[in-house]
């Protein structure tokens, strides 16, 4: 219990009432006060509101203009209910002469995207009742009487000056002074931690481009979901697992199917026009949207609307499957038909592959069978089952792919935001485009320009000075091969020798670390054991290069025979994404890079670049490097995928002649696509060379470049890195987002030893292939692929 305080008696207490505002004074004629007084400030009076019934309508022109024209959103009319009976409350009748609802508005505006709310706002939302709760502890006399921001986790909290000017900082997209931490997706929505202020750069830290450098693991990523009414994409509510219900195998179709669907209809040729129709059968083809016309103009056709139309002509876009018949059948969201692919042409000839488990169109004739007419659907009896008869495919071909700069909506040669996209929507947890892209572009620019300056000058005057904002790649490392060691050796002695300041700020090593599952007793000798002693190998030779060691980041990117997946797996496919090798085994690695920047504290000063600080980071498969924000996304993928579509693909017809009068139709495609899609080959000798996927001379196209295109084409055209049945390349439904390739990434690895290596671009993408470290065939050789961000990879060789 608490001590109570002993009251002094009535006849000591004060005989006259204190004036309200005692006046000190040294004159015995004035009672002087027994403690000091507090400073003359008198307390405002809160100003009283007489609250009014605003009327929806009436708000409907100042919120439109608020949230329509200035902030892209759409209001509910429950919304603007909401709205209404707030600043009506809160505002008063000065709420338009005193412009104090604009400042609502617009307050709630901000607050609702830096949530990821979505282009709809909707009155019964959690996330509008939240803000309009935050907010209402901040009014008074009808106006906002904070100067900070409103916490994204709303709770309003008393900060200092400095916590009010680093969030004041991440509002206007600059670097706050201490790093804010990131619990989930919607913390770095819109505006997260990455900018800089411009008298930061003057940090020797921050000036190289390895600080913006991040490696983002696939379970670390938003789980995004699309929603097809708000046309929106959304936080996967539901927590992910790894033994998840059956239910979320169905998400995981739908939300591939709606993602290209609504991708197909932001195309130009899937949009019809008004203005003029033709009555000419659109065939499959693609062509430059900047001429477009009416015979280039599709509509996608439900399955589950062919019953009753029999010999018309439809174009579907479904997910090839296999029926329990072993029949191939195409299947959307409304229903399954089985398909015949007998005479179906790809469009455009031998340019991708087709597999079950791939989402594709399919341009042909629907037929009824004698025995099915009348039935409707049949099998489960309901939309979704499977329809009586089948569809004669003449032409197939994949869903045309998406530039990066019109997803995110952005365009112009500084990258300029416009309407339109997705670029309110954070996909790597980094920041949104609309949000920092801009500024983070400006950075990149102004750290190249520093970094050069900053560079020795080389002894031939015309050569270029490396650059050290590369990315160098090194193929399958099979550790258990002790030339392959040998290989990786001479190829950190390569960039050990360059000038300093020059050095690489990442190097990708990809697995598998072994020729064989030994966990699972592959191989000679299998074990763990023996797999540990493989990464201590590894970590003598990465100790020979202590500056490498202290000046890049290192990122280790498994395969299948690695731990711990292969133990069960026996070097079969495994779920994606899988999971990076166990520390367990890595610890003599890390040991080697704590080593090596507890060395160089002495001498970091007079060192160029930035500082002690590499690390070795052992990432999922797939993984992001993410470079500036959202200016430069980087995916790191490891799989046998070339050697995959060879097995599973679909046989179609074989390319006939040109006099053929069959052929004329997918010899037109190709003749549109000239002149949009290109790709870039690049080799050791030179890589400014620019074809095009079908060309006039595709005989003198050699073989290797021919598979490379392919396979980029196929991957980058579904957006999703595993286009397989589950039952051939199985994948964790609720981390599948991981998979997604949605928006295009700047750059891509895919390390795929079973393919030529290559750097290609399609479609402002550019994806690279180191294939193998050891070179098939060449004794004494390593290969490995040098990428330069925003330009375009090389192929390098060694001799060791």
């Amino acid at each position: 219990m608490q001590a109570r305080k002993p009251q002094a008696a009535s006849i000591f207490g004060l005989k006259t009432p204190a004036s309200a505002n005692p006046i000190p004074s040294s004159s015995p004629a004035f009672g002087t006060p027994a403690h000091t007084l507090k400073p003359f400030a008198v307390a405002p009076t809160k100003a009283t509101i007489l609250p009014i019934l605003l009327p929806p309508a009436t708000l409907r022109p100042l919120a439109f203009r608020t949230f329509t024209k200035k902030h892209s959103l759409t209001l509910t009319s429950s919304a603007l209910q909401e709205l209404a009976t707030f600043i009506g409350r809160h505002c008063g009748s000065g709420w338009r002469e005193e412009g104090l609802a604009e400042k609502v508005l617009e307050e709630v505006a901000k607050s609702w995207k830096n949530r990821n709310g979505g282009v709809i706002v909707d009155g019964a939302s959690a996330e509008l009742k939240d803000i309009l709760k935050t907010l209402e502890g901040n009014m008074s006399g009808g106006r906002i009487t904070t100067g900070r921001e409103l916490n994204r986790q709303n709770s309003l909290v008393l900060l200092d000056s400095s916590q009010e000017a680093d969030l004041t900082n991440t509002r206007l997209g600059l670097r706050p002074t201490n790093a804010l931490s990131r619990v989930d997706s919607s913390t770095s929505f819109g505006m997260s931690g990455l900018g800089v202020e411009e008298e930061e750069l003057d940090d020797e830290g921050l000036s190289h481009p390895r600080k913006w450098l991040k490696v983002i693991s696939a379970y670390d990523q938003p789980r995004l979901l699309y929603n097809v009414t708000k046309k929106h994409f959304e936080k996967d509510p539901s927590k992910p697992s790894l033994m998840p219900p059956a239910s979320h195998k169905t998400t995981l179709f739908r939300n591939r199917y709606n993602v290209i669907h609504q991708r197909l209809l932001r195309n130009e040729s899937f949009q019809s026009s008004t203005v003029a129709t033709t009555k000419a059968v659109p065939a499959l083809k693609r062509s430059n949207s900047s001429n477009l016309t009416t015979q280039q103009t599709y509509k996608i056709t439900p399955i589950a609307n062919l019953l009753g139309r029999h010999g018309s002509h439809h174009m579907l876009l479904g997910l090839l499957s296999v029926l329990p018949t072993g029949n191939l059948a195409i299947n959307d969201l409304t229903g399954t038909i089985s398909l015949d692919l007998s005479h179906a042409v790809a469009i455009p000839e031998d340019s991708a592959w087709f597999t079950p488990g791939m989402i594709v169109l399919v341009d042909g004739v629907y037929e009824e069978e004698e025995e099915s007419t009348g039935k409707g659907l049949g099998g489960s009896n309901g939309v979704g089952g499977i329809i009586g008869g089948r569809f004669q495919g003449f032409f197939i071909g994949q869903p045309p792919c998406e530039k990066r700069k019109a997803t995110l909506g952005v365009s112009g040669p500084d990258d300029h935001t416009i309407g339109g996209g997705f670029g309110w929507i954070d996909f790597l947890g980094v920041g949104s485009e609309r949000a920092v892209g801009s500024k983070m572009r400006k950075l990149e620019r102004r750290i190249t320009r520093q970094s050069r300056r900053t560079q020795p000058s080389t002894l031939d005057p015309d050569a270029e000075a490396p650059s050290c904002a590369r990315v160098v790649v090194i193929g399958e490392l099979n550790l258990d091969q002790p030339r392959a060691l040998q290989a990786l050796r001479k190829i950190l002695t390569v960039y050990a020798t360059e000038p300093e300041g020059s050095t690489p700020m990442a190097f990708v090593l990809t697995g598998n670390f072994t020729q064989h599952a030994v966990m699972a007793g592959g191989g000679a000798s299998g074990g763990s054991v023996e797999y540990k002693e493989y990464f201590d190998a590894l970590a003598s030779v990465l100790a020979d290069f202590p500056e490498l060691l202290r000046s890049a980041t290192f990122a280790f990117v498994p395969g299948d025979n690695d731990g711990w997946a292969s133990s069960f797996g026996a070097g079969a496919a495994v779920p994606l994404p899988r999971k990076p090798v166990p520390d367990l085994f890595t610890s003599r690695v890390r040991r080697a890079f704590a080593t090596a920047n507890a060395n160089a504290e002495p001498g970091a000063a007079a060192r160029p670049g930035p500082g002690p600080g590499g690390e070795a980071v052992w990432t999922s498969n797939p993984a992001r490097l993410s470079v500036f924000g959202p200016a430069h996304e980087i995916v790191l993928f490891r799989d046998d995928m070339s050697a995959r579509m060879r097995r599973t693909a679909v046989r179609l017809k074989a390319p006939t002649g040109p006099d053929d009068e069959e052929t004329e139709p997918p010899a037109a495609a190709a003749d549109g696509l000239d002149e949009d899609v290109e790709m870039m080959a690049a080799s050791a000798l030179d890589n400014t060379d620019v074809m095009d996927v079908d060309s006039a001379k595709t005989a003198e196209v050699p073989h290797d470049l021919r598979t490379a295109r392919k396979l980029v084409k196929t991957v980058l055209d579904q957006g999703y890195l595993c286009p397989f049945r589950h039952a051939i390349r199985p994948a964790h439904w609720d981390h599948a987002a991981a998979l997604h390739l949605y928006p295009l990434p700047t750059a891509m690895v895919l390390a795929d030893p079973t393919a030529p290596p290559f750097c290609v671009t399609y479609e402002g993408c550019h994806v690279m292939n180191p294939g193998a470290v050891l070179v098939a065939g060449r004794r004494g050789v390593g290969r490995w692929v040098e990428y330069e961000l925003g330009r375009t990879g090389r192929i390098r060789e060694c001799l060791f």
